[in-house]
């Protein structure tokens, strides 16, 4: 829509069932996670995997949510012929500090019912990263939070490994 003038190019929106969501703006303390998380993954997942930051995941029918991080499969065209999908994505990211509301009450019901396997919501206001996995409908069946001090291994990541000061930077 942005490239047909309906909407500002350059508006911060995401499509979330079918509905056009205005997103939180970005505080320096959110950007300065999504900057550490995207070097720590590129530095340790070397080409194993590829590190998307803010850019779409096709969640059809009517989803295009943009994750702050997502992991995803390794792929040659670097996804150029068509964003990933739900079965690409081997952990999404959400750093959240005014948007963990939007992030628990539209986006975690859409990535669970697409089968999107692991989410982490870093909640920056608490300082803990929520693990999700086993997704369900509408919800993910367990639920975590993993505290300063601890590690976080994803599922479909096994070989990698971060602690919440990696995330956090305490």
């Amino acid at each position: 829509m942005g490239e047909v003038g309906i909407l500002d190019p350059q508006a911060r929106v995401e499509l979330l069932e079918g509905k056009i969501v205005y997103m939180s703006p970005i505080g320096a303390r959110h950007a300065g996670v999504v900057n550490r998380l995207n070097r720590l993954l590129v530095t340790r997942l070397h080409e194993s995997a590829m590190v998307i930051v803010r850019n779409p995941l096709r969640l059809l029918p009517r989803s295009e949510p943009q994750p702050d991080v997502m992991v995803a499969r390794y792929r040659r065209d670097c996804y150029e012929s068509a964003h990933p999908t739900a079965e690409d994505v081997l952990l999404v990211i959400e750093v959240a500090e005014s948007s963990l509301r939007t992030d628990r009450a539209m986006k975690l019901p859409i990535y669970a019912n697409q089968g999107v396997v692991e989410v982490w919501l870093v909640d920056l206001v608490a300082d803990v990263v929520h693990v999700h996995t086993d997704p369900g409908t509408n919800s993910y069946r367990a639920v975590r939070a993993v505290r300063p001090g601890e590690q976080l291994t994803p599922t479909m990541v096994p070989d990698l490994t971060l602690t919440t000061a990696d995330i956090l930077g305490r």
